[in-house]
């Protein structure tokens, strides 16, 4: 004997559960056609704009081997690649503050890691089979409570000592990696001074440079530049070279779409008016 089950029978989502189910699924769209269009974005511009001029330029990387960062992840095999071609290019690695300070030649690069995730240790031989010199920023808040981005997704402190250890030089970005547009005068000192002691406590590293969270013009402000050289920053790291915010340090953000033909077109220059969008 087949049983039915009514349709008063079945439980019905409470309207919290329901609300929540629909930004879920609203949010994993978005982040795909965002995904998508900064696919057909980048590829777009790696074909038709024109190269920069000839210079140094400062990579900016996330995450080697974390999927579920999104477009901010590169496989280890694919950061690989992104080194052997540079070098076959005939470029050449310095520490990011040497193009900071405007002491390299046209064809160096730097390497940068933002965030603090823990697959940047997939990483670390690549950089030092090459004698590739780079740099993390780490957000103090998360490396205080790792575990709040799941297991082993983020890099505790002693994570970070390792970094530190293996030649990494360690920079800020901030407390809890905020839109600094979004915060008062006090709220952003607070950001940029309690992250650095941060960094200064738990590794006996005092960082001298620090990057902008999210990194794009439309972030960072006047105040806050001011507000980050008097928290004891020399260099502040940004997005875009012809868009950055005054005073700040460009760098050329690399995506999990970065094949060979768009990481080429990234260093010579076809995105330098180009930040990512959120």
């Amino acid at each position: 004997m087949k049983t039915q089950t009514s349709v008063a029978g079945r439980r019905k989502k409470s309207p919290v559960t329901a609300a929540k189910s629909l930004a879920r699924t609203i949010g994993i769209r978005r982040a795909r056609l965002a995904s998508v269009r900064m696919c057909c974005e980048r590829n777009v511009l790696a074909t038709v704009r024109r190269p920069g001029p000839l210079r140094s330029r400062i990579l900016c990387y996330h995450s080697v081997g974390t999927p579920e960062w999104g477009v901010n992840d590169v496989s280890p095999a694919q950061f690989r690649k992104h080194i052997e071609l540079a070098l076959r290019e005939g470029y050449h690695f310095v520490p990011a503050d040497t193009i900071a300070r405007g002491e390299s030649s046209e064809k160096d690069l730097a390497i940068t890691f933002d965030d603090g995730l823990a697959s940047v240790a997939n990483a670390m031989p690549i950089l030092a089979s090459y004698q590739v010199p780079w740099t993390l920023f780490a957000v103090s808040g998360w490396a205080d409570e790792p575990g709040t981005w799941g297991a082993g997704v983020m890099m505790d402190w002693a994570g970070i000592q390792r970094a530190a250890a293996a030649g990494a030089q360690i920079g800020s970005h901030s407390v809890s990696h905020p839109n600094f547009a979004h915060l008062s005068a006090e709220a952003a000192e607070l950001e940029l001074r309690a992250s650095r002691e941060a960094i200064t406590r738990r590794i006996g590293v005092t960082p001298s440079t620090f990057a902008i969270p999210l990194g794009q013009s439309g972030n960072w402000s006047p105040r806050d530049q001011a507000a980050a050289l008097a928290a004891g920053y020399t260099h502040i790291y940004a997005q875009s070279e012809t868009r950055r915010a005054a005073g700040t340090v460009p760098r050329t953000f690399t995506t999990r779409w970065d094949t060979d033909r768009v990481f080429r077109a990234a260093l010579t220059g076809k995105f330098e008016g180009w930040e990512e969008w959120a």
